[in-house]
């Protein structure tokens, strides 16, 4: 296959039989997605890093997640020592040099990497319902409030938003029942209650503007290299739920997003999930569901995705069909879970009369890997039993001050680090609260105005007029005196005319 060395993906060197050769990645494969599994410190994450360093080179951008801070050592060049000297003969890279890989650190706290931030609405109620760990009626509840917001044209970009359009929901929860479903106040409190620890957990800086765009995932340098971006995430790992939602929503922006490309020379974008068993556990069914469109239809428009995980059953079976490029490290076949994932990982490679991969995969040592790439026509080739390439760049953590260094030269930072907040919902609806208030004060003004404008001169002198005072009679009194009067008299000659009446005998 040496051959492909100009266009394509050194992975390693097979080593059954000795004189087998080189192993390579096609590029034109790379969107037919791949596995990286294997036991803790056998070497996946070097695996990582060379596939990462491979993509960059041929202008391929990466995406991936650094969840033990060793990925970062990809930005600053690697130093070459015996044992690396003796791969790299061994292995046949007469091109090797150490250098640096272009990249832009990102963090969804901003503290590691340039701020990461979407806002509410991009994310959507399924996914958010994910992340706070919502029942499905506590979903259902949320579904509509996204459904308000709409109706109603409120922006929701940051959490003060939502938690502003809830107590909305909460005033006007009979109404809004009425119109889109019941809403319980159970229901309500339960979702507030959620906010309250998400924000304790520092992921209200997540929701906001600058909103990431996808085009800052998808550079390239001058010289045509793809940029690496890496996402900080040995503090996010420890919020699963966060995490794996986070690279899903990634995931499904680019989805959603990107147009249809069809079969490319590369791939447009190559999307690294580290950690994937997080992204499937307690995963709903209809959250699982999307996965698996997701993954299916995304390479059409340009974008490999590389699952990393300890053991290849952790993808479900209908993912894990998809993955055509495979890279298996060592398995312990310690426990009958062990065991069940051994028999996994060999049934789902191409046989190779030359191994016997159930027994092979528990001697791997570390940087050795069972390996199976796409080649031509999209054929798997046989398992190799692979020696892989070490990586050009540092293999190892990074300074704080080799990190910022590479973070004051980005070309992204003066765009994302400064956080804008503008008029969305939390605004408009205190402006309509505010526009109330007023309005309600309006009449007790206008009758205290009056009450004032009667105590004043003229009011004063037409209220006396009236009304009268101690020393003078006034209209109404004067006018009640003559009444009494005039019905007094009338009364009086009535009865007068009666009793004469009765005594003579007239009429009344």
């Amino acid at each position: 296959m040496d051959q492909l060395a100009t266009n394509a993906i050194l992975v390693g060197k097979a080593v059954i039989p000795a004189d087998a050769g080189q192993v390579w990645l096609q590029p034109k494969f790379g969107n037919r997605h791949g596995l990286v599994a294997g036991a803790t410190g056998t070497g996946k994450t070097v695996t990582l890093m060379t596939l990462a360093e491979g993509f960059s080179r041929i202008g391929v951008p990466v995406f991936m997640a650094d969840v033990k801070g060793d990925v970062a050592g990809l930005a600053v060049a690697g130093s070459t020592g015996d044992k690396l000297q003796q791969r790299i003969a061994e292995i046949g890279m007469p091109d090797y040099r150490n250098e640096a890989a272009p990249v832009v650190f990102w963090d969804l706290w901003g503290k590691s990497g340039h701020p990461v931030r979407t806002t509410v609405s991009e994310m959507g109620s399924l996914l958010l319902g994910r992340i706070l760990d919502l029942n499905d009626t506590q979903g259902g509840v949320l579904d509509i409030v996204f459904k308000l917001a709409d109706d109603r044209g409120l922006l929701l970009l940051d959490l003060e938003d939502l938690r502003a359009l809830l107590g909305l929901v909460a005033d006007q929860r009979k109404d809004i029942s009425t119109e889109y479903g019941l809403v319980s106040a159970q229901s309500i409190g339960a979702i507030q209650r959620a906010l309250l620890r998400l924000e304790a957990e520092g992921a209200d800086q997540f929701f906001g503007e600058p909103a990431l765009e996808l085009a800052d995932l998808m550079r390239t340098t001058p010289d045509g290299r793809g940029v690496i971006g890496i996402l900080a995430a040995e503090q996010l790992v420890l919020k699963p739920k966060l995490y794996s939602t986070f690279l899903l929503w990634l995931l499904s922006e680019l989805f959603e997003h990107l147009p249809e490309v069809g079969d490319l020379d590369k791939p447009k974008l190559v999307f690294v999930f580290d950690e994937a068993h997080l992204l499937f556990d307690d995963a709903p069914p209809a959250l699982q569901q999307r996965i698996e469109q997701v993954v299916r239809i995304i390479r059409s428009k340009g974008v490999g995705v590389y699952f990393c995980s300890q053991f290849p059953d952790d993808v479900p079976d209908e993912i894990l069909g998809q993955m055509g490029n495979r890279f298996q490290h060592a398995l312990r076949a310690f426990t009958p879970r062990d065991q069940k994932a051994v028999r996994t990982a060999a049934e789902t490679f191409v046989a190779n009369p030359d191994l016997d991969v159930a027994k092979v995969i528990g001697q791997l040592g570390v940087g050795e890997a069972l390996v199976s790439t796409l080649q031509d026509k999209g054929v798997p080739m046989p398992v190799e039993k692979t020696l892989i390439a070490p990586p050009r760049c540092r293999m190892g953590a990074i300074t704080d001050a080799e990190r910022q260094q590479v973070r004051a030269g980005s070309p992204v930072g003066a765009k994302y680090d400064q956080r804008v907040d503008r008029e969305s919902a939390a605004e408009m609806l205190a402006k309509k609260a505010e526009a109330s208030a007023e309005q309600a004060k309006a009449p007790a003004a206008k009758t205290r105005a009056q009450d004032e404008a009667e105590d004043s001169g003229f009011g004063r002198a037409v209220k006396d007029a009236v009304f009268g005072t101690k020393r003078r009679q006034g209209m109404v009194e004067t006018m009640a005196k003559q009444t009494a009067r005039t019905i007094g008299s009338q009364i009086g000659r009535q009865i007068l005319r009666g009793v004469l009446g009765g005594i003579f005998g007239g009429k009344r």
